[in-house]
């Protein structure tokens, strides 16, 4: 089954580097997950309409018969059965079979929809805090910005609420992972990555003023993704040395501590200083996040690693313009703002 939804996804992939907006790539790669659960609903039917058929053959005269009376019987027609016990009784079993498989497809779907309503209410409601696509510093500087830093330790708390029940749920029901936000600028992955790189900024930063809720939400958010990279078969190392290299560079790092101290957050430790820390967090789940990002062709946003299928290109979170009312025209107004959003 799992290759069965590789083969979809691939299709899907294939189709969406045909066209060159990532907006139109992510309208076809929105289709992927509910096609998935399509195949999986019928390969089961094939499968068990050539399997009854197999059963039939013997009892019957020739195999085309026995598919007709297969496929009669699995969809509850009855148009066409042989006389006898032994027919009989595989046309019982497949009928029960056929009626028991769509009701457990059908019985899925609440629940699965109920999972990915509840992951992407959260993933909706950072786009305040962290832009589209979300970032990490972009968290700390908007709450820095507007007086709510006091208001992360509940955020923390939150999203760590939140890691567990993704883990529970998309190691439950795999096809969840690869089912993508109804914004294109959105993504499960690219938003608890940006959530947990503002904890390990905060904890690197500013250790003294850090909430003890960001240390959980990390030790939370990279178990639930160990979790699940375990059911998509990603390999990850489980114990690595705090010291181990990354993949965010220095520079990459060290510019956006800079735009952080720019509003004014209070730094306990420099850019340099601060470097080891945040590695030794980020060591933790990078590699998995960066090959969950790429595996759904998620929004590529800042500190969110490379895509195959989206080369050299990242799109760059948007800050809303701060309009006031002696200062209607701000300069970062959309209307003359760069709205460019592919950076090479």
């Amino acid at each position: 089954m799992f290759v069965g939804r590789r083969v979809v996804r691939s299709a899907f992939v294939v189709l969406a580097n045909r066209v060159d907006t990532y907006e139109a790539k992510d309208r076809i790669l929105a289709l992927s997950g509910p096609m998935s659960l399509l195949a999986l609903l019928s390969v089961w039917m094939v499968l068990f309409f050539c399997g009854f058929a197999l059963l039939l053959w013997p009892l019957v005269s020739d195999f085309g018969l026995a598919l007709r009376e297969s496929g009669s019987s699995m969809l509850t027609l009855g148009f066409a059965g042989t006389l006898g016990v032994g027919p009989t009784i595989v046309h019982f079993i497949a009928a029960a079979t056929g009626l028991l498989v769509v009701a457990l497809q059908v019985a899925y779907l609440p629940t699965l929809y109920s999972s990915f309503n509840r992951r992407e209410t959260l993933v909706t409601l950072l786009q305040s805090r962290a832009g589209a696509p979300a970032w990490g510093p972009e968290i700390m500087m908007r709450a820095q910005r507007v007086n709510l830093l006091e208001s992360l330790p509940a955020l923390y708390a939150e999203w760590e609420r939140w890691a567990a029940d993704v883990a529970e749920s998309h190691t439950t029901y795999p096809v969840l992972v690869w089912f993508r936000s109804p914004h294109p600028l959105r993504s499960w992955v690219v938003a608890l990555l940006a959530v947990m790189d503002s904890a390990a900024l905060y904890l690197s930063l500013s250790p003294n003023r850090a909430p003890v809720e960001a240390r959980l939400c990390l030790r939370m958010g990279f178990t639930a993704l160990r979790d699940i990279a375990d059911v998509v078969h990603i390999p990850y190392d489980s114990d690595p040395l705090p010291n181990e290299p990354i993949d965010l560079t220095y520079e990459e790092f060290e510019g956006g501590v800079e735009r952080l101290g720019a509003t004014g957050f209070e730094l306990e430790r420099s850019a340099e200083e601060a470097w080891p820390h945040f590695q030794g967090w980020r060591v933790n789940y990078e590699s998995i996040c960066y090959l969950l990002a790429d595996v759904t062709v998620a929004v590529p946003g800042p500190w969110s690693g490379p895509r195959r299928h989206l080369p050299e290109l990242q799109i760059i979170p948007q800050r809303p313009p701060d309009r006031r009312p002696n200062d209607p025209q701000d300069r970062d107004d959309p209307k003359t703002a760069d709205q460019s959003r592919w950076r090479v």
